[in-house]
């Protein structure tokens, strides 16, 4: 049985998708599969159509059994489809680490409990939590392998870095080594950046980046909407083709494992990436404001020559569309936490962090298709409109929702 984390600490990387439908074509090329929920969001039952309300026992239970009473796997397991079995999540789970805080062992409370799998399940896909959390570090104990999506964005890839640290680090504690691959998701070919970005991966990580990108489809999204894996919607459809080669590559060649950070290599290759795409953001300088071009003459290229990441965001706030995707910048010195959510991510008040520098500004990017979107701020666990996006409109529950239009 192989067993293997999809995990980033980036919210917006599409690793739920990735895991329902990497799932779902193992199962539906023979391979008993089970794919595990350790997201509080649920996602999975909700992308595969399990209704919350019906589910009486979750991978909370099977963690946290009450009343010290065990919960069996095949307790908690969903059959969704043939060979296609599910152990759901829903908010309930949140509550794991508080309950767990003290207890010795507890990063290893999935591993023990996924042990009855063996001999039941050809492949275990664990859908991780988009945070540094007990239940990333549970998910990450009990596999052998990690698959890391990333999306063909600059944002995501100076994230690439720290995540490699993450698994490193659980390494040195447990003194496991896993086998460690990156597929590019949402990755949109017909940008010249994510061409570039795609090909900077390659260039750099060899064989750990899967020869199968998955490609920014609409019809991943839809099928999600209606609680269907991409093999029961459209079979037809890119994500379809694009799915049935990932989990073919999966299949047929176990990630290799590698000393990672141990020599400082592949951090050393996910900064150079970093700073690359700093270089492209920078070749994509005349969507920035223009307001600090006019200071000299109205040249943008040159009026952020010189400038790092972050000052080159500073030029605005709220929401803009740039060659890498839809960038969200919110000015909110005092709050401990921001968040984006819209009707891109099914209104999830966790699926996007927004990321902090030292003046107190947070910023994060997505990749979104055509189209007008809306959505909110959660600032500290508080919904509120975008103060920095005039257009707005009324919603159901009496309150203002941001909007912005795609190109």
């Amino acid at each position: 049985m192989r067993t293997i984390a999809v995990a980033n600490q980036k919210g917006g990387c599409g690793k739920t998708t990735v895991s329902i439908n990497l799932a779902a074509c193992l199962a539906n090329q023979g391979h008993r599969t089970l794919l595990v929920d350790a997201d509080p969001q649920g996602h999975c039952a909700v992308g595969l159509g399990v209704p919350e309300a019906e589910v009486r026992h979750s991978v909370y239970h099977l963690l946290c059994p009450p009343d010290g009473d065990t919960i069996p796997l095949h307790e908690v397991v969903w059959q969704i489809a043939a060979n296609l079995d599910l152990a759901p999540s829903n908010l309930e789970l949140a509550k794991f680490e508080t309950a767990m805080a003290a207890r010795a062992g507890r990063e290893k409370l999935l591993a023990e409990a996924l042990t009855a799998a063996q001999g039941r399940y050809d492949f275990v896909i664990i859908d991780c939590p988009p945070s540094l959390s007990l239940l990333t570090f549970n998910a990450l104990c009990a596999a052998d392998e990690v698959l890391i999506p990333v999306e063909a964005g600059y944002f995501a890839l100076h994230g690439l870095g720290r995540q490699l640290e993450v698994i490193e680090s659980l390494q040195v504690l447990t003194g496991r080594r896993l086998g460690v691959r990156l597929v590019c998701n949402l990755y949109d070919i017909r940008t010249k950046a994510a061409r570039k970005i795609n090909n900077q991966l390659r260039e750099h990580f060899g064989d750990l980046i899967t020869h199968s990108a998955i490609n920014l489809n609409t019809k991943l999204k839809s099928a999600a909407a209606v609680g269907q894996p991409i093999t029961e919607f459209d079979r037809t459809s890119i994500g379809y083709h694009d799915f049935t080669a990932l989990a073919r590559e999966i299949a047929e060649t176990p990630a290799a494992v590698e000393p990672l950070l141990a020599d400082d290599t592949l951090l050393e290759q996910a900064n150079s990436i970093s700073r690359q795409a700093e270089q492209l953001l920078a070749d994509s300088a005349r969507l920035v404001s223009g307001s600090v071009a006019d200071r000299i003459g109205g040249d943008p290229l040159r009026a952020i020559e010189g400038m790092t990441l972050e000052q080159k965001l500073e030029e605005f706030y709220g929401v803009r569309q740039m060659p890498t995707g839809t960038v969200f910048a919110v000015r909110a010195p005092e709050a401990e936490s921001v968040f984006v959510a819209g009707d891109f991510n099914n209104w999830s008040p966790h699926a996007m962090p927004l990321d902090r520098d030292g003046s107190g500004r947070w910023a994060g990017a997505t990749l979104l298709a055509p189209g007008t979107y809306r959505y909110r701020l959660v600032v500290d666990g508080q919904w509120m409109h975008d103060p920095h996006n005039d257009r707005r409109e009324g919603n159901p529950f009496g309150e203002l929702n941001s909007v912005f239009e795609v190109r």
